[in-house]
C-alpha cells in the first residue's frame, strides 16, 4: 500500500529538495522514510498556498499529475480590484500566454472587502504559475493564491499551514478507486 500524506503548504517554502537560495523546502517538514522518497504531485510556487499531495507511489503521482487525465485543480484567488463581465469571459474562454491558450473551467464569484476580491476557480492542467499569469493577462494582480482542491482531495480544514496528514488505508484505497 503505498504511502499519502496531505500537506497544508505556507507561502514562503519551494517545493524543491534543493535550492541554491537556500529557501526552506516543504521536503525539510514530512516524515523520514527509510525505504522510499516522498514524491510531490504537482507543485505550488514559493508565493502560494494550500494543499499538496505526496505519495512514495510514481505510478498514483503520474496519474494525477499527467495532462492526460485532466485532473482538476481548485484555487482560492485574491485579486486586487474586480472582474468585469468581459474578463470573467476571457478567462472562461481563454487567455492566450507564453506557452499557448489558458482557461478556466470554472469561476465563481467569492466576495470580498474594499479592494481585494476573492474568487474561486478551477483548471485542468498544471503549468507554471497558470493561475497568476492568467490574471495578469487581463491586467489584474493576484494577491493571495491558495490552491484548497487536487482532483478528489479537498485541503482539509483541520490541516493548519505547514503541518500534514497521512491518509489512512481506507482512505487511500478510496482515492485509488475515485482515480482508477
Amino acid at each position: 500500500m503505498p504511502k499519502v500524506l496531505l500537506y497544508h503548504k505556507p507561502e514562503g517554502e519551494i517545493v524543491s529538495r534543493d535550492d541554491p537560495e537556500g529557501r526552506p523546502s516543504v521536503f525539510d517538514k514530512l516524515p523520514y522514510l527509510r525505504s522510499s522518497k516522498w514524491i510531490a504531485i504537482g507543485r505550488l510556487d514559493f508565493n502560494t498556498s494550500g494543499l499538496l499531495i505526496f505519495t512514495t507511489d510514481g505510478t498514483l503521482a503520474n496519474r494525477l499529475m499527467h495532462p492526460s487525465f485532466e485532473v482538476e485543480r481548485e484555487y482560492a484567488v485574491r485579486v486586487l480590484g474586480e472582474l468585469t463581465p468581459e474578463q470573467i469571459t476571457q478567462l472562461t474562454t481563454g487567455v492566450m500566454l507564453a506557452d499557448g491558450q489558458a482557461a478556466f473551467t470554472y469561476l465563481a464569484e467569492q466576495g470580498g472587502e474594499g479592494i481585494n476580491h476573492w474568487y474561486r476557480v478551477i483548471l485542468k492542467e498544471g503549468k507554471n504559475r497558470e493561475v497568476r499569469r492568467m490574471f495578469e493577462a487581463i491586467g489584474l494582480t493576484v494577491s493571495r493564491l491558495m490552491r484548497v482542491r487536487f482532483g478528489p482531495i479537498n485541503l482539509p480544514p483541520r490541516i493548519k499551514r505547514g503541518q500534514w496528514l497521512e491518509l489512512d488505508e481506507k482512505e487511500i484505497r478510496r482515492l485509488l478507486s475515485l482515480i482508477a
